[in-house]
């Protein structure tokens, strides 16, 4: 069977990894549809939760669309 971003593990890579504040979060979404990885799940009710690490490579795209500073970059310690 061919392999496939659902099975293969992604953010192994990653040096940096966003970290969610999640007092300062104000559920806008603005992160989540900019997201290149879809890391950043979203529930049914509409509020998105912690982050995929799974598949997230730390680009910080995330962080930097946050207008409440509720996302951080933070060395990933492995």
């Amino acid at each position: 069977e061919g392999g496939t971003s659902q099975v293969v593990e992604t953010g192994d890579w990653r040096t940096m990894k966003p970290v969610l504040d999640f007092d300062k979060c104000k559920q806008c979404l603005l992160c989540a549809p900019v997201c290149p990885d879809m890391s950043i799940p979203v529930n049914s009710e509409g509020k998105r939760k912690d982050f995929n690490y799974f598949f997230c490579k730390g680009c910080g795209i995330c962080a930097n669309v946050c207008p409440f500073g509720a996302i951080t970059m933070v060395k990933d310690e492995k």
